[in-house]
């Protein structure tokens, strides 16, 4: 799965769920996300696009050149 799919599945199940305090939905949100996941992939490339820059926390923390390589790989696979 890719990791687009899997940040529009995370933001669909936020819309959706009880449990991220939607007071609407079922008990189980998982039929619906897996219905309408798409709908947040706007959302998702969004997330993304804003993530590829790390902190100065995470930068000091790891390899903030190879993050940014793997944030815009999973941007350009998502584009495709």
């Amino acid at each position: 799965m890719e990791l687009i799919e899997r940040v529009a599945r995370v933001l669909a199940g936020q819309h959706y769920s009880r449990n991220a305090g939607n007071p609407q939905a079922g008990a189980s949100a998982a039929d619906v996300v897996d219905a309408r996941w798409t709908d947040f992939l706007d959302d998702a490339l969004a997330v993304l696009k804003t993530i590829r820059e790390p902190t100065e926390a995470m930068a000091f923390e790891g390899d903030a050149q190879a993050w940014h390589r793997m944030v815009e790989a999973a941007i350009a696979e998502a584009e495709g």
